[in-house]
């Protein structure tokens, strides 16, 4: 059997490739490549897919993050609060504003614990960055009460969340701002770099439009200093034609977890759990083991690959030194970072693929 990589994109493709293909050569013979009918197309399929009001299309899932502050108004000075263990661009589209990261420990379900957020709240916090992590929805209704509270804004982080739902609700929906990315290697993923927020608030919406696009909303009539971050046009056509299949994907995902929450039974490894009200769309299957990088090398050595999502939590990596923050000061955040592990997950991963892999783990002692 050839090497099982941990993810496998081609298959994604292979599955739509003639849709993929035709929508591709549509766009290339258009002659309108920047803020067309794609775009707009994808930004309204896309806010009706998850029950939200407006969709705007960007150029990756970081310029979401920090546009979605900065229209905020949030900056120097200012606090939010966000989980420990996940990946740094969260916490870059605090920092790039000004802003400064709070940390929380995580809970079970690798999202952030909602019991130890209001601890951390100061008269400086003026936020909430919720990462639903992994692709499973956080415990939101403690938190959208405590948003309401303390007159906090709620900024979702959905890069890994598409189709996501917490008490029915999808990811994305409860805050001011939800923020995606479209990195081909989402549930939801493009052909390259690509982003989104979405909000229900009009002149949220207005502004993010604005200042996705030099801060003009007319050509040559600047609003605002603002950014270049548009989605283009062939990964918007190429985006519709997957968001049209989200069912079936979010299927095959689910049927390749359940089996590995069925059959995997090694004493040696954690298996991820999934909330109640929660549902997951399984961005990655994430087991934890305190012999790691025995398992890895095991793995590797039957020719299995893994990626550890992620080995350095934000507040321990050399950009944030600044930050201060000692070792041990997130101990689960910390425990978590040395014990998580991905293991292979992909659209069109074949049965016979998924027996070795659940084979080898069950075997390794």
């Amino acid at each position: 059997m050839e090497k099982i990589m941990p993810n496998r994109l081609d298959r994604g493709f292979f599955m739509y490739q003639q849709e993929f293909e035709a929508k591709a050569l549509e766009v290339l013979r258009s002659g309108w490549y920047v803020l067309g009918e794609e775009v707009s197309g994808f930004e309204r399929e896309f806010a009706e897919y998850l029950g939200a009001k407006y969709c705007i299309g960007l150029a990756s899932g970081l310029d979401a993050l920090w546009i979605a502050f900065r229209v905020l108004g949030i900056g120097t000075g200012d606090e939010v609060i966000v989980q420990g263990n996940t990946y740094i661009a969260s916490v870059m589209g605090i920092t790039i504003n000004g802003a400064t990261p709070v940390f929380v420990e995580p809970d079970e379900y690798f999202n952030i614990d909602a019991s130890k957020i209001e601890e951390k709240i100061t008269d400086r916090t003026k936020a909430i960055l919720v990462v639903h992590l992994y692709g499973q929805a956080s415990n939101m209704e403690p938190i959208v009460k405590l948003c309401k509270k303390y007159n906090l804004k709620l900024v979702e982080d959905c890069a890994q969340s598409h189709g996501a739902k917490y008490g029915g609700r999808m990811t994305g929906t409860f805050g001011d701002i939800g923020c995606f990315s479209f990195y081909p290697s989402k549930n939801l993923g493009a052909f390259g770099d690509g982003g989104a927020i979405v909000t229900n608030d009009p002149k949220l919406a207005d502004d993010v439009r604005v200042f996705r696009n030099y801060g003009s909303e007319k050509r040559y009539y600047n609003r605002v200093v603002g950014t270049n971050s548009r989605l283009d046009e062939i990964q918007a056509g190429l985006l519709r034609v997957r968001l049209s299949h989200m069912k079936e994907l979010e299927e095959d995902k689910c049927r390749i977890s359940q089996r590995y929450l069925k059959e995997l039974n090694s004493p040696f490894v954690i298996l991820p759990a999934v909330r109640e009200k929660a549902t997951h769309i399984w961005h990655q299957f994430v087991i934890r083991t305190s012999r790691r990088q025995e398992l890895i090398d095991y793995l590797d050595s039957k020719g299995i690959g893994t990626i550890i999502h992620y080995p350095i939590p934000p507040h321990l990596s050399e950009a944030y030194k600044y930050l201060q923050i000692s070792k041990g000061s997130l101990p689960i955040t910390e425990t978590y970072a040395a014990s998580v592990l991905s293991i292979p997950m992909y659209n069109g991963m074949t049965e016979d693929e998924q027996s070795y892999v659940i084979d080898a783990i069950n075997e390794w002692r």
